[in-house]
């Protein structure tokens, strides 16, 4: 990337007028020259030869990814500098993303950060920012479906310094662990591939190494049931006591993690604890694990986040084949949210959708819609990880056609995290909400009742027809439960939609009537099995292969278990054929 090309996006950011208004109208901006303050001659020459020559994959678009280095009470980590400059000619040479470097928590307003696709939080120790605005902001930009960065001193971002206390425990919950207790900066650590398939990993090629840096024992909120762990200490190749312990550095559990990814809502975070010491930002490994790592947050290197305690060979084979398989919430709707949370939990499954008319719980005996407040939304978030659940899709009956009242809709759903609508709206709503989608980077999903409820999108025909010409975002949720009691063949409607169904509500009937009623799958007259084999064999893969089973409501887990029982069994068959 030539400096030419480097000062025209940055001008890109300021705005026309800013732009020619001078540099200091945007104080926390700074081109990507200012990158190699702190950095010797010698340092820039090593990361240099150390940066790798193309990136992963190439990006989708164009990616911008804030660097923030700010320490608040901590003198900073002096591998800052390299670190920096690492990332920003890693960017520069790969083109797989161009840096913009702040102190300032300016930057963490709405207007600035969705000029950016991911946030690399650079050894951030300290209270950065107590404006509520602003953490807002942040939590809000990761949760509708931003990256998020952070390394070795991330795990003490947003605690009162010294000392790390705790000051914004979502933080915490997000980047999935707090603490920052270790022996000396030279530690002799042996290190193991939790997950050695990973795309973050393969710079390792399935090879475990040994290290040396300061390596944090990080403590709650991590857990297994939270994060995919990447890496962790050997234990059996790992003398755990060497040098001076400050604070506590031995697990009872024995769990030593130092990397790891998740998902936080639609946000893809990363958290990786070796990078105390700069020589770590000019080793030509470290540097790819890095790359691939921002590639992921930034949205254009695919990796699995399902938790590290879930992975059964079911959902490895499902990861294999990019098929989810989630609880609708209508399943539960007798429950409340909460109640529907902990039921698809225990069932073992990552993944949920979500209802409007459903209450969220006890406490909060409210519909699950957009009238929910800020704090509302919050207590739904942090019990969705709790739970280790992740929300996929949300239906949402009719979606207005104003501007205004659309928006609002899709706001909602950005907080909350979701990637497809389900909804029934009027075809002349479709020119505002298309927009809406492409703005907002979330699916309709046009759901269809029976003939007399939808009397345009009963048939996939209707559905076809209203989504000619418009955007890929729009399409159909096949409730195969409808289409079999309206007389509607699913393979036949599958072969129909091809890659216009963006979701479905999976059902097996035990007759094909008005009146047919939900059986576990397979066991009934709906052909499961060849509509799932049709699924894979057009390369679909819909947003959810909701399970949604209409009957017998208050005693139907046995039957939802055996559905699930049927997808794992058929998805692990499809996946040991190979992937389309």
């Amino acid at each position: 990337m030539q400096t030419q090309y480097v000062d025209r996006t940055r001008r890109e950011f300021l705005g026309g007028a800013a732009a020619t208004a001078g540099m200091l109208t945007v104080p926390w901006l700074k081109l990507a020259a200012a990158a190699q303050s702190g950095v010797t001659e010698d340092q820039r020459q090593r990361i240099e030869r150390a940066i790798p020559a193309k990136a992963f994959v190439s990006p989708l678009r164009r990616r911008r990814l804030l660097i923030f280095d700010l320490n608040v009470g901590y003198g900073g980590h002096g591998s800052i500098p390299t670190a920096n400059l690492a990332f920003t000619l890693m960017g520069e040479r790969t083109g797989a993303f161009e840096t913009v470097i702040s102190k300032d928590p300016a930057v963490f307003k709405p207007e600035n950060l969705k000029r950016f696709d991911a946030v690399f939080l650079n050894n951030t120790v300290g209270n950065l920012f107590t404006d509520p605005a602003l953490r807002k902001s942040l939590l809000e930009f990761v949760y509708g479906g931003g990256g998020l960065l952070g390394v070795h001193g991330t795990t003490v971002a947003f605690t009162k310094w010294p000392g790390a206390h705790e000051d914004w425990p979502e933080f915490g919950i997000m980047i999935g662990a707090r603490g920052a207790s270790h022996r000396e900066n030279d530690e002799h650590v042996f290190i193991k591939l939790d997950d050695p398939n990973h795309p973050v990993n393969q710079s390792f090629a399935g090879k475990g190494f040994d290290y040396r840096d300061e390596f944090f024992r990080v403590h709650g909120p991590y857990s297994r049931d939270r994060v995919r762990v990447l890496m962790s200490i050997d234990t059996e190749k790992t003398d755990l006591n060497q040098g001076p312990a400050r604070g506590t550095c031995i697990r009872e559990d024995d769990d030593y993690a130092l990397a790891w990814v998740r998902q936080y809502g639609r946000g893809r975070v990363f958290y990786c604890t070796i990078a105390h010491n700069p020589y770590v930002f000019w080793d030509p490994k470290m540097l790819e694990f890095y790359l691939a790592a921002t590639q992921f947050a930034l949205g254009d290197l695919p990796g699995p986040t399902t938790a590290s305690s879930i992975l059964t060979p079911a959902i490895r084979a499902q990861e294999k084949l990019d098929w989810r398989l989630g609880i609708e919430a209508y399943t539960f709707h007798k429950y409340t949210l909460f109640e529907a949370i902990d039921r698809t939990a225990r069932l073992g499954l990552p993944y949920m959708g979500g209802l409007s008319f459903q209450k969220v719980s006890k406490e909060i005996p409210r519909n699950f819609d957009p009238q929910l407040t800020d704090d509302e939304l919050k207590q739904v978030r942090l019990k969705l990880d709790a739970a280790g659940i992740r929300l996929l899709t949300y239906y949402y009956h009719d979606i207005p056609g104003d501007a205004a009242g659309c928006r609002k809709v899709f706001e909602f759903g950005r907080k909350i995290g979701i990637e497809t609508f389900m909804s029934e709206p009027s075809g002349e709503a479709l020119d505002t909400i298309e927009k809406f989608c492409d703005e907002y980077d979330i699916n309709v999903a046009i759901h269809n009742h029976a003939q007399k409820a939808s009397p345009v999108y009963w048939h996939p025909e209707g559905i076809l027809k209203l989504c000619r010409g418009r955007s890929k975002r729009i399409g159909a949720c096949g409730d195969l439960g409808y289409w079999m009691r309206s007389g509607i063949d699913p393979i036949k409607a599958v072969n129909m939609l091809k890659d216009r169904l963006i979701t479905v509500q999976m059902h097996d009937l035990h007759e094909l009537s008005p009146e047919g009623h939900d059986v576990p799958w397979g066991k009934g007259v709906g052909k499961t099995k060849q509509f799932i084999e049709e699924v894979h064999r057009l390369g679909i893969r819909p947003t959810m292969f909701g399970l949604e089973y209409s009957y017998n409501w208050h005693e139907s887990m046995p039957d939802v278990e055996r559905c699930v029982e049927f997808f794992n069994k058929v998805s692990m068959q499809l996946a040991e054929r190979g992937v389309k």
